[in-house]
């Protein structure tokens, strides 16, 4: 699923975008979370309680913290994120090249540019989704939002990112499983765990520590080569 911010001052704005996105993400039968926030203070507190947006737009010129700042602090914590700047100005231009903006959208254009900047995005995101059996039910998943894999006995365990982190079970051995999302950056990094390089937050220590507060561990043997692996995924983004 994908989970989107907006942060605007302007409850227009806010509305307007929110419109824009659920009409584009509909279309295309995309399940996602839509959050408005109209401060970057009130953004900010959810993200510093490890809430993750896979995107977030942002409003420039917002009074206290402003979009800038916002996106400034963002980077400290989640460095994969999409930003977006939506603007009356194209005074900011640097500044967004320092926190990595993908795009900067012109308030007095936004129908035709939300299109052209999502369908960039997802093509960034290679967004995925894949069908699974699982004890509880046949679902489809959104890869992005499976955190990891865990095996448990005869069965795999998938930890999975929703409002809050779920678990599905499935007779299905590791290996299995490791093929079939090998195109998808996932990374065996134990013979118990397959881990979502999107949610590993820094691989040291023999451990791998992800974006949700967990940590996992890394054997010895392997801990070089996970390493090498997760510096090279994190270099290509």
């Amino acid at each position: 699923m994908l989970r989107i911010a907006i942060c605007d001052d302007e409850l227009f704005f806010r509305e307007k975008i929110q419109k824009l996105l659920e009409e584009y993400l509909e279309k295309r039968e995309l399940p996602y979370e839509l959050h408005s926030f109209l401060s970057g203070e009130a953004f900010l507190e959810q993200c510093e309680n490890n809430v993750k947006f896979d995107i977030v737009f942002l409003d420039i010129s917002m009074e206290e913290i402003d979009g800038i700042q916002t996106a400034k602090r963002i980077r400290t914590f989640h460095t994969d994120t999409y930003i977006v700047f939506v603007t009356a100005f194209m005074d900011y231009a640097l500044e967004g090249y320092k926190v990595n903006a993908v795009r900067y959208l012109m308030k007095d254009t936004l129908a035709p540019a939300i299109e052209e900047c999502m369908t960039a995005i997802l093509q960034k995101m290679q967004v995925a989704h894949m069908t699974f059996p699982f004890l509880e039910g046949e679902k489809k998943l959104y890869t992005d939002n499976i955190l990891y894999v865990e095996s448990r006995g005869h069965k795999s365990i998938f930890h999975y990112m929703e409002e809050k982190t779920v678990t599905y079970q499935i007779y299905e051995k590791l290996d299995n499983v490791e093929r079939k999302l090998e195109s998808c950056h996932f990374l065996r990094i134990h013979k118990s765990f397959l881990v979502n390089m999107k949610h590993i937050r820094k691989v040291s220590n023999y451990t791998a520590y992800l974006d949700t507060g967990e940590k996992l561990p890394i054997p010895r043997l392997r801990f070089q080569t996970v390493k090498e692996t997760f510096v090279d995924y994190k270099g290509a983004l």
